[in-house]
């Protein structure tokens, strides 16, 4: 059993009155972390040390916040295997997952060390008379990041990382189901030589989250918000931020289209789908929930896909080498089964899955689902995939934004040009033509629309979240007043 401590100011810390609350294994239920259940007390003390922090940090050359970012990242790669085993303890996650989280998670750690000397500005024509006008960009301040339990490591560190990389300290409010993942994080970080209190890590009992957020976000010190997660918790931290007036990047919840035309490469597209649909046990935000499919090739597409993940291989991931491990509670199964029954009521079919043991779930195909059924409209986060079937390209694209979620999407087509049009009409952050709709690269402007939140990580869009855009202007000459 993993015991994890509070992250404050460099230091290892219990919680005020040594609360503590436990996570328990998604498949044994047994207890693997016991952690710290932080107070208004504790919040308030890790605002103040990164506010504390944040002069000397963001005063380092961009070289210097390089060389600390990318060690980072090299002590992550060297303990891959320590903190895979707790992201599978944690989440029930399998440890292909696991490691691909960590070593994602270094990358991103290096691509945030890459941006240190990309954060420019410009200088712009002005029309008074010797007068220099310029645009810079500067650290915000202390970034509050709420990071999820699905993608522990790649979220967390996205939470973190690019808002480092522009020269703010940051607070990292774990996930109540991954404490010792998250707080791991804060460990190498510290281990990495970025200093006292420029990271902290925040675990609470998931009956405090309401309280401890609202402290967070509304200290004065926190100038960012960004946050990873349902859509009806982020509109919860939205609400709070707007109240205190803070910027809020929000990555919230998706419920993927998969388009597949006439004249698709139809193996392609059943790879594409499933990987896109059963990766981590379908508990991705970019997870493929809708294949939505040309009459004219459903019949052959179905049978593919069918055959396909009807062979998928579930159990414990702590036992052997599986797919589809556990998914993160009896929740969730019983949430996904509940919407399965209710399409097949009104008369979906069932091609392969449904079965569950436990946690352990096989992955499900359902044909014949329309908008009018809740398994179309609902994310289940769980190992399933529904088939819609429409008799044009234009009804693909209705029906694709028929949704309040516009995260990602995919289009497989061999008519490239019809494709991008296509995708231009896709409601969605993103867009992939014949490749899946999970797809994640730490240089990209990932983010959504509509219920999927607002705002851009990745790259030059994170610059642009997680910094203060000034204007600062040098008279250089003499200037003429009217009075």
């Amino acid at each position: 059993m993993e015991h994890v401590n509070l992250l404050i100011g460099g230091h290892d810390t219990s919680a005020a009155g040594s609360r503590t609350f436990n996570r328990h294994n998604p498949v044994t239920g047994d207890v693997v972390t016991r952690a710290a259940a932080a107070s208004i007390e504790d919040v308030r003390a890790a605002a103040d040390a990164a506010a504390t922090a944040f002069p000397a940090w963001s005063a380092l050359g961009p070289n210097e916040r390089r060389t600390k970012l990318n060690r980072a990242a090299d002590i992550l790669d060297s303990r891959a295997a320590e903190l895979a085993r707790i992201v599978t303890a944690e989440t029930g996650a399998t440890a292909g997952w696991a490691q691909f989280n960590v070593h994602t998670g270094a990358g991103m750690l290096r691509e945030a060390a890459a941006m240190t000397t990309q954060i420019t500005g410009e200088v712009i024509p002005s029309d008074v008379p010797g007068n220099l006008a310029m645009a810079i960009r500067q650290p915000a301040g202390v970034v509050l990041g709420f990071a999820p339990w699905n993608a522990p490591v790649i979220l967390g560190v996205r939470a973190v990382a690019m808002p480092l990389a522009c020269g703010n300290t940051a607070i990292l409010k774990a996930s109540e189901i991954c404490p010792a993942t998250h707080r791991f994080i804060g460990a190498i970080l510290q281990e990495a030589g970025l200093g006292d209190g420029v990271v902290n890590v925040i675990t609470n009992d998931a009956s405090d989250g309401a309280p401890i957020a609202q402290a967070l976000i509304s200290h004065p010190a926190v100038k960012r918000v960004n946050f990873t997660g349902s859509t009806r918790v982020g509109k919860l931290v939205a609400e709070m931020s707007a109240k205190y007036l803070k910027p809020v990047l929000l990555e919230l919840g998706g419920k993927a289209p998969l388009i597949v035309l006439e004249d698709a490469d139809l193996d392609a597209a059943v790879d594409a789908t499933v990987f896109g649909a059963f990766a981590n046990s379908g508990q991705i935000c970019m997870s493929t929930e809708r294949v939505i499919v040309h009459q004219v090739v459903a019949d052959r597409f179905t049978a593919k896909l069918a055959q396909r993940v009807a062979a998928l291989p579930a159990g414990d991931p702590a036992k052997g080498p599986v797919v589809l491990g556990a998914v993160v509670a009896p929740a969730t199964v019983a949430r996904c089964q509940k919407l399965i029954r209710e399409a097949v009521d009104s008369g979906a079919k069932v091609l392969c899955g449904g079965e569950a043991a436990g946690t352990i779930m096989k992955g499900i195909v359902v044909d014949h689902v329309t908008p009018a059924m809740a398994l179309f409209r609902e994310e289940s986060f769980a190992p399933q995939v529904s088939i819609t079937r429409v008799s044009s390209a234009d009804e693909a694209v209705r029906i694709a934004n028929d949704t309040e979620y516009g995260l990602s999407a995919a289009i497989f087509s061999r008519d490239i040009a019809r494709a991008i049009e296509l995708a231009k009409r896709i409601e969605t952050g993103i867009c992939h033509i014949n490749g899946p709709t999970v797809h994640d690269e730490a240089q990209m402007p990932f983010g959504g629309v509509k219920a999927s939140g607002y705002g851009r990580f990745g790259g030059k869009a994170g610059i642009d979240a997680f910094t203060e855009l000034r204007w600062i202007t040098i008279q250089t000459g003499p200037r003429h007043y009217p009075f």
